[in-house]
């Protein structure tokens, strides 16, 4: 089963009240897809990239019962875990440069706006 969606998308507060700022990512290298940031990958990352909006990408999913919960909904949610190396504090915590170390299927992600948009 593969998927795309945004695992990050830019500047919207999340749940923690950080931002992340486009241009964060910079040239994304290639990193596991995990459940729930924890245990071994559940899948693969086959593109990855910023654009406009955040930080696209294509994804297969191998392991069938989670394949089975995106493709009925139950996990729609995805989010990023990563090392913060740039950021501007304010009124938020803005992540100017971050360094991406995994990438996560979630059922609440800390961005409501990160989540898989199609399925094929």
């Amino acid at each position: 089963m593969r998927f795309e969606g945004y695992a990050a998308v830019f500047d919207r507060v999340d749940r923690a009240g950080d931002v992340m700022r486009r241009g964060a990512f910079g040239d994304v290298v290639p990193v596991p897809l995990l459940w729930g940031h924890r245990g071994a990958a559940v899948g693969r990352i086959e593109t990855i990239a910023e654009d406009a909006h955040g930080l696209h990408l294509v994804a297969s999913v191998d392991d069938p019962v989670m394949a089975a919960l995106v493709v009925s909904g139950a996990v729609a949610g995805l989010s990023v875990g990563y090392r913060a190396v740039s950021v501007r504090q304010g009124a938020r915590r803005e992540l100017l440069r971050v360094t991406l170390v995994e990438v996560s299927l979630v059922a609440v992600p800390m961005q409501a706006l990160a989540r898989v948009s199609r399925i094929f």
